[in-house]
């Protein structure tokens, strides 16, 4: 997996201060897109352990609250392992997982795939949905568009049913 880029301290894409990590690849495309050069599956640089270590090291920060994964597409086939490293490791600090994905809480159920099933187990919040140009909202808090959905994945798993995300 590549990636295009980190912000170690980030107020935008989650509740507090977040590691937001983006990802390289995307298969949607979607018009508007606020990041497409990392649609490219090799944009960036690669993911290692070295900056698995740098991420983890950041991450640890005790002002910190979380992990926020987006892209390109976190969800996409080829980024699940790397997804799932991530997520892992913020998760064996103490830390939240938020995803930003293109694909519906409801699509990823869908797959019945082992590593997708991972992710998600290991997944506080799901930022779900394409990003739709004619839906888009500046006033909403943590999306882009009306359609997208932000997601309480651990309820949703609990309850078989999607719960969305009460700050």
């Amino acid at each position: 997996m590549n990636f295009s880029g980190i912000n170690y301290e980030s107020f935008a894409d989650g509740e507090g201060v977040r590691v937001s990590f983006f990802v390289s690849g995307c298969n949607r495309h979607c018009p508007g897109c606020f990041n497409p050069d990392a649609q490219d599956f090799n944009y960036g640089e690669p993911f290692t352990r070295h900056v698995l270590a740098d991420f983890a090291y950041h991450l640890g920060k005790p002002y910190i609250s979380g992990l926020t994964i987006l892209g390109g597409e976190p969800m996409e086939p080829e980024n699940l392992k790397g997804t799932l490293a991530l997520a892992k490791e913020s998760r064996s600090i103490g830390k939240t997982v938020w995803i930003y994905s293109g694909y519906t809480y409801e699509e990823l159920i869908a797959r019945h795939d082992e590593i997708t099933n991972a992710v998600l187990a290991l997944t506080d919040v799901l930022v779900d949905g394409a990003y739709v140009e004619a839906e888009r909202d500046v006033s909403l808090p943590f999306r882009g568009s009306k359609n997208q959905r932000i997601i309480d994945v651990q309820k949703s798993i609990s309850n078989n049913e999607i719960v969305l995300y009460q700050p």
